[in-house]
């Protein structure tokens, strides 16, 4: 019976401390939500671009053949003008105002 009295409260807690995790709650400014997409855009970026230097590191090390490297290269570049794009969209709906 003790056990499972501390089981259940073991789960209560476990619920309780895991809530937050669960559920990230949407900004109340959509100034806010804005915001935080186009940083979300931003970090994608920034990412991709390490992405990018790296692959010409491992290229330049001898790590990657050249073949290689132009399919991953070609690929992240891709990847690149796609998030770049999202981002221009999105400054230009705040621009226009438009909502997301």
């Amino acid at each position: 019976m003790e056990l499972i009295l501390a089981l259940i409260l073991l789960l209560v807690v476990a619920a309780f401390v895991m809530a937050p995790l669960r559920h990230r709650p949407e900004p109340a400014d959509p100034g806010q939500a804005r915001d935080s997409a186009l940083a979300e855009l931003e970090a994608q970026k920034e990412a991709k671009y390490r992405e990018i230097r790296d692959t010409e590191l491992d290229r330049a090390t001898g790590k990657l053949s050249d073949d290689e490297f132009g399919r991953q290269d070609a690929e992240l570049r891709n990847d690149a003008l796609e998030i770049l794009d999202q981002i221009d969209r999105t400054r230009k709906r705040d621009d226009a105002g438009e909502p997301h």
